[in-house]
Order: structure tokens, then C-alpha cells, then sequence
């Protein structure tokens, strides 16, 4: 299979695109052409068939074929014993973030998943690839390089996991690291400190491929978008990683989004043996026309949170007090989500599709990312207590890495229930019973976990008055004061707000994002609100308190830094 890039009017956002199969057998009469509706490393469908909007087929001698479309995503050609068929379409290419596709002026951005063809029973067949650029682009691809602008993948697979970003104003840096090539690619308006990068990037890539063992591929590829204002999103591939980041101004600001970058490419370069390599097996091959459902987001997301956090420690990246950043801002989101009393982090994996990165409906289920990386920190102590010190979770982890991705395994639920009993030498019913597959509280896990450590999770009323006395949080979306999350059964769910109000004033004061501020203010006094409806209704509303705190903080603090177990944590 062969693809053909090029564009016309690049501010028009429309990608051309030639698909071109071969190969045929001339007895075939009809040949099915498809395009991926959904795409690892983001849990969840895409209609990427709607930015289609031309769409036609030939044959070697540029005839025209007849085609009907059989799904939303899927053509029939008739071949009429054609020896290639050529498909010529474009692309809206519109959307930028770690995932999408994107054209302008400046760059031609592609995730080959959204916007690729393929023909299903040729999907493991070689795939070329030519980009009609202009001579001084650059590209920064994991993908391999056969001459300028061309590009070859042993399959399908391979080539929508290679994403790239073409263009001439790409700020390109590599550097060495336990026998591996890192590139730092970086597009859009930003000044990379690449020597300060190169100093933290070493340190826990170097750790992270020491704990393994070694790196799955020889190069790897850091692809950087970043924007002009706030954004924060990544996906993983085989040997490679597209970051979205903004605003600019922040990304080497040590008190902004820098330690934000770091954490987010510490989690993407875990991925590549964490999902890329170890696979659960309901994914083992992808299937790209429908969701890929697994309970395992525990262990795909859940762990690698954990560990993307915890190798900048391990590492010398962040010390203690970036590190429990970190982890307070897990707890918090833990403890805020009240989903957690309906779904299990299992249960919540398997969902994870239906809404996954949209708001849903309030307190529906957990987060992959949140919960499971509490329970990898539950599970890392739970085995470091039954093994003297000796062994952590990052033992389990090179088991799955060893005895399965190496071996071309696909990994259960149950597999990896078994491997945690094997490194720690006991049953581990109990916390996979209640906190995996079971909706049981956290807290004495959590609290049991950080004393085993020389630490405590430190428990008080929130300070926000709005959250601990009336029991709701808010948002602030456009200059506007949202409601965004009630606890069940709280006094603000009994007054009648509920998510999704929006308040206007407080006690006949016009908010101007400060809601919090001026609740605080006010404090023991009568506070009346003004909330609009999502029907346009407007009401006062009287605030009363009923002396039960309804959200706190919490915080991981450490008491014993020196202590052994603490020590040995570190290091695990």
C-alpha cells in the first residue's frame, strides 16, 4: 500500500491524499476500503470519516471506478480487473492536539490513524509513504527514512503509530542515552532550553531503560506542538511521542508548565513498554473499525501515571516537594470524584470509551489515571512489605516486559494478578478484590501504604468555604462561574444546585471569577446567590451550612525522610 501526500491551499486546512493498492488479483472483483474509527492511546471512537469530503477511485490507467459506501468509514470498489486501484480524497485537517491532524501555512501535522486507508486483508503489508513539501521542510517522524520526504512501515500498524510534523521552523535536538537516540523535536511559537532538557530527559530515560533492562527501539522521537495558550496533552506510540503543551510563555518556566512538561514526557516514554509493548490482550492485535474494550486501564494508565511521576524522583529530576505535588494532586482528584462509590477502576476501564476525555454525567465512574495510580502506589508498598524491600512493582512490570511483549503476548487481568503474587510472594485477593474490582475506600490503604514509608496522608477542611461548609465546587469557563461538582446527598444538592448552574452574583455582588473569594469573605454570614439555569431560568438561592465538612485537602507528608523504608522506596 502506497500513500501520497500533498496540498494545495494550505490555509484552506484540506490535505490531499492518493491511496494507492496493488498487488490485486485479477479475479477480484470488489475490494473493501476502510478507515480506522478509533486509535490506540486514546480510549475512545473517532468519526474520522466526517473530515472526508471528497472521495474517488480509479484504476492504473486513471480511469474512474464504481464505489458505494458501506458504513461510515468503509468503501466498496469495484475493481473491473483492475491490476492497482488509486483512491484520491482529501482531508479536513483542522483539530491540533497530541492526536489530530493539522495543516497551515507553517506545518503539515498527520496522525495517520485519522486520515490513512487501508485495505483490511493487506493491513500487514509494506506501506510507502511520499510527502509533496516544499524542499526546506523538515520532518520529524519515528517513521524510517528511504530519500527526501519518503518514508517506508513494515505494515499498516506501524505507520499510523508514526506520526509527523513537517515544516521549517521545527527546533530539532538529540542527544545519547543508554545506547539510544533521543530526538527533541519542538514546533510552534517557544524557546526550548535544549541543554537544560537534555540534563533531565537523561537522567529518567536512563533509569526507566536501567529498570527494564533495555529500550524496545533504537531511536525515539519527542514531537513537541506547542500553542499559544493553555493546553496539556499526550499520546504514546511505538517509538515516538506527540506532545501538545501551551502556552508558550510557560514551557521552560520552572513556576509554570514546566515541570508539567516534564511529567507528561516521563509518562509517554514509560508507555513505550507500558501499552506499546505490554498490551492487554483484548488489544493484541488492534482492531481499528470499533472500540477495543479492556478492564486493564488500571495497568495501562493507572501504572504509568504512577511510575511517569515517580522516575522524576527516583531519577533526581524532582525532589520531595515536586514529587508530592504530584501526589497531592491525586489524592485531591481522588477524593473529589464520588464516581468512585459506583464503578471499580476495572469497571471504569472498560467504559473508559464511552467518556473517556468529555465531561459525562456527574459521579458516574472513576478515573483510569487517578485510581490506578493509587493503586499501583498501594500495590508497589504491598509488595515491598512482603519481600523485605527487596522487590517492588517495577519487578512486576520487567515480568510483563520479559515473559510477555518480548515473547509476543498479549497481557489478562488475571495474568497480571499472578505476576504481582509471584514477585511478592503472597495473595493479593485483597487489594485486587476491593480496589481494583471493588469500589471499597481507599483511605485505609492509602493511609497503611504511606506509614509502611516514614509518611502520612494529612487530612484538612478544604479553604474554600463554598466547598467545605455548602458542598460544591465550581469552574470558570469563558469568564463564567460554573458549578462543577456535588457530592451525593450534600447540603448545595439539597438547597437544589446542581452541576451545571451557572452563578452569576453572591449576595448582589457580580462575579468576576472569584466566587471562592468572595464566599470566603463572607464566610459564617447569610450568603445568596444568584444561580442561571441551563434552561435560562434565573433564582436566588440562600446558602445555609449544615457544620459537615464536605470536601478537604489532603496531602502526603513525609515524617521519617532518612527512614529505611523510605529510603528503599525511593529507589524502587
Amino acid at each position: 500500500m502506497k500513500y501520497i501526500v500533498s496540498y494545495q491551499k494550505a490555509a484552506n486546512h484540506f490535505i490531499d491524499i492518493e491511496f494507492i493498492a496493488d498487488n490485486l488479483q485479477q479475479q477480484q472483483e470488489e475490494l473493501i476500503i476502510q478507515l480506522p474509527a478509533w486509535r490506540p492511546g486514546r480510549y475512545e471512537l473517532g468519526n474520522f470519516a466526517k473530515n472526508i469530503q471528497k472521495w474517488q477511485a480509479f484504476n492504473e490507467k486513471g480511469n474512474p471506478l464504481n464505489f458505494e459506501k458501506t458504513a461510515k468509514d468503509t468503501w466498496k470498489v469495484f475493481t473491473n480487473k483492475a491490476k492497482q486501484v488509486h483512491i484520491k480524497y482529501n482531508y479536513y485537517a483542522n483539530e491540533i492536539n497530541a492526536g489530530s491532524s493539522y495543516l497551515d501555512d507553517n506545518q503539515l501535522y498527520i496522525n495517520g490513524v485519522n486520515c490513512f486507508l487501508y485495505i483490511p486483508d493487506q493491513i500487514n503489508n509494506t506501506c510507502k509513504l511520499e510527502l509533496k513539501l516544499p524542499k526546506d521542510y523538515q520532518v520529524a517522524t519515528g517513521l524510517k527514512v528511504t530519500s527526501k520526504h519518503q518514508f517506508e512501515a513494515i505494515d499498516f500498524h506501524e505507520l499510523v503509530d508514526c506520526p509527523f510534523i513537517a515544516s521549517n521552523t521545527l527546533k530539532h535536538h538529540t542527544f545519547e542515552e543508554s545506547n539510544v537516540l533521543f530526538h527533541l523535536w519542538f514546533q510552534g511559537e517557544c524557546k526550548p532550553d535544549f541543554k537544560k532538557l537534555e540534563n533531565d530527559f537523561k537522567k529518567f530515560c536512563k533509569k526507566q531503560i536501567k529498570d527494564f533492562g533495555s529500550f524496545p527501539v533504537n531511536e525515539y522521537h519527542f514531537l513537541f506542538q506547542i500553542l499559544t495558550y493553555k493546553t496539556y496533552h499526550g499520546v504514546e506510540h511505538s517509538n515516538s511521542t506527540v506532545i501538545s503543551l501551551g502556552p508558550s510563555y510557560e514551557i521552560m518556566d520552572e513556576k509554570g508548565w514546566y515541570n508539567e512538561l516534564l511529567g507528561v514526557s516521563s509518562h509517554e516514554l514509560y508507555h513505550t513498554w507500558n501499552v506499546k509493548q505490554i498490551r492487554p490482550i483484548e488489544m493484541y492485535p488492534y482492531n481499528y473499525t470499533k472500540e477495543n474494550y479492556t478492564v486493564l486501564g488500571y495497568l495501562d494508565e493507572g501504572v504509568t501515571t504512577y511510575f511517569g511521576d515517580k522516575y522524576l524522583f527516583t531519577s533526581g529530576v524532582f525532589d520531595w516537594t515536586q514529587y508530592k505535588s504530584t501526589f497531592d494532586k491525586l489524592l485531591e482528584r481522588h477524593y473529589a470524584n464520588f464516581g468512585v462509590e459506583n464503578l471499580s477502576v476495572a469497571s471504569s476501564s472498560f467504559d473508559t470509551w464511552l467518556d473517556g476525555y468529555v465531561r459525562g454525567i456527574p459521579n458516574r465512574k472513576g478515573s483510569i489515571y487517578t485510581e490506578g495510580a493509587l493503586v499501583a502506589f498501594i500495590t508497589d508498598i504491598f509488595i515491598m512489605k512482603n519481600t523485605n524491600n527487596k522487590k517492588g512493582l517495577k519487578d512486576v512490570m520487567k515480568i510483563l516486559y520479559t515473559d510477555f511483549a518480548q515473547k509476543g503476548k498479549g497481557v489478562s487481568d488475571v495474568d497480571y494478578k499472578v505476576v504481582v503474587e509471584k514477585v511478592a510472594g503472597s495473595s493479593y485477593d485483597k487489594i485486587y478484590t476491593a480496589l481494583i474490582h471493588g469500589i471499597a475506600d481507599f483511605t485505609p490503604w492509602l493511609k497503611d501504604a504511606a506509614k509502611y514509608i516514614g509518611c502520612e496522608i494529612k487530612i484538612t477542611p478544604s479553604n474554600k468555604y463554598n466547598e467545605a461548609k455548602f458542598g460544591f465546587k465550581v469552574r470558570y469557563e469563558n469568564n463564567n462561574c460554573i458549578i462543577d461538582n456535588i457530592p451525593p446527598n450534600a447540603i448545595a444538592e439539597k438547597l437544589g444546585l446542581a452541576v451545571g448552574d451557572e452563578i452569576l452574583a453572591i449576595n448582589n455582588i457580580k462575579l468576576a471569577n472569584d466566587l471562592e473569594q468572595w464566599s470566603n469573605y463572607f464566610g459564617n454570614e447569610k450568603q445568596t446567590i444568584i444561580i442561571k439555569r441551563a434552561l435560562g431560568k434565573i433564582e436566588a438561592i440562600d446558602l445555609k451550612s449544615d457544620k459537615k465538612i464536605y470536601f478537604n485537602n489532603y496531602e502526603l507528608i513525609i515524617k521519617e525522610e532518612k527512614a529505611p523504608n523510605f529510603v528503599d522506596w525511593r529507589k524502587k
